[in-house]
Formats: structure tokens, C-alpha cells, sequence
């Protein structure tokens, strides 16, 4: 976090209208700056709640008729909401495709930079590969295990 003062609003502003000789709204002190994912740098809220950001529901839907509401914060990235994802359905994380107003996206990527907002609705598909890597491993165990001992002719 970064403190910058700002001359401008919080000089001695007595001829200007200021209450008792304080800047705007009557504030005082340091302005207290944010850095946000997109390289923004923003004035840093105060809201009281300091441990987090606003939290949202998004509503996911699994392609098989089935909806997952989920809540996690607005600044959370597709990643994160992946792994809490993977504990509601058992979908691993790797494995899974979110899908956001048409676009598959990154697990980088933040919800609220892409816009996100709450009871959004999203799509979440299996990896086609990581459904076939599945399969293919369930085979292999399956003719593994039940793969009887071949049985001798004799002529």
C-alpha cells in the first residue's frame, strides 16, 4: 500500500468556504492508495470491512441441467472460484472450463475485472482431454482387474 498527500485538498481552505480550517468534507491526513489487479491505482475505500471485499453469488450451471450458487468475493480470481467449484461438484480444478458471457476464462483472471457481478450466471464444462485421460484409466483398471486367467487347451 502506498500514502501519498495531496496538497490540493487538504490545505488550510478557510477562505474557500472550509469548515474550521479543514480540506474537503473535513478530512484530514494522509490519502491512502490501492493498487488493483488491472494496474489501477485507485483511492483506498474505507468501508469498515477490512477483512475483504464484497462478496457475490455466482450461479453456476453444469450443463446437465444442475445449478451450483456459489458464494466467493468479487475479487477473487476463476481460479479460486475453480477450486471451490471442485468442492461442490468433485470436479478437480484442472479439469474444469468456466465459461463467462460466451468466453472460456483464464484462471488468472479476476471476476470483477471481467465483470462479474452478483447472481451471474456461468457455464462449467469438463477438459474433453482430461475426461478422456478419465476413461482411458478407468479401462486400463477395468480389463486389469477382471482379466480371468486364460485357460489351457491341449490338443
Amino acid at each position: 500500500m502506498m500514502k501519498l498527500r495531496s496538497r490540493r485538498l487538504f490545505k488550510n481552505s478557510s477562505k474557500h468556504g472550509g469548515g474550521g480550517g479543514r480540506g474537503l468534507g473535513g478530512c484530514t491526513g494522509d490519502i491512502k492508495w490501492e493498487l488493483r489487479p488491472g494496474g489501477m491505482l485507485v483511492q483506498k475505500r474505507e468501508d469498515g470491512n477490512s477483512l475483504g471485499g464484497e462478496v457475490i453469488r455466482v450461479r453456476v450451471s453444469t450443463g446437465s441441467s444442475q445449478w451450483h450458487d456459489v458464494s466467493v468475493e468479487a475479487t477473487s480470481t476463476f481460479g479460486e472460484l475453480k477450486v471451490v467449484l471442485s468442492l461442490v461438484t468433485g470436479l478437480e480444478a484442472r479439469a474444469q472450463r468456466l465459461v463467462y458471457k460466451g468466453k472460456e476464462r483464464e484462471d488468472a483472471d479476476h471476476l470483477h475485472m471481467v465483470g462479474v457481478r452478483d447472481m451471474d450466471k456461468m457455464l462449467l464444462l469438463e477438459d474433453p482431454a482430461a475426461k478422456e485421460r478419465k476413461l482411458h484409466a478407468l479401462r486400463k483398471n477395468h480389463q486389469v482387474m477382471d482379466t480371468p486367467p486364460l485357460p489351457t487347451i491341449k490338443v
